[in-house]
């Protein structure tokens, strides 16, 4: 996988968010429906916003699989 650039201000895919915590796309696809991983689907397509994201993990969510 090459480098992929991160804006701050935009949506990210599930491609970019794999990459951003170090995980594959289908363990991203199994953590938004086993894990409650916040993701918004913007037609069929997952969207993350990557503070988002980062608060989840940090507040231990992404371990134990709750969601706030």
């Amino acid at each position: 996988m090459g480098k992929i650039k991160i804006d701050q201000d935009r949506w990210l895919s599930v491609e970019e968010i794999a990459f951003h915590i170090g995980i594959k796309k289908d363990t991203a696809y199994k953590w938004v429906a086993k894990k409650h991983m916040p993701a918004h689907k913007v037609g069929r397509l997952l969207k993350f916003d990557k503070a988002e994201i980062d608060a989840w993990v940090k507040s231990g969510d992404a371990e134990t699989g709750q969601e706030k």
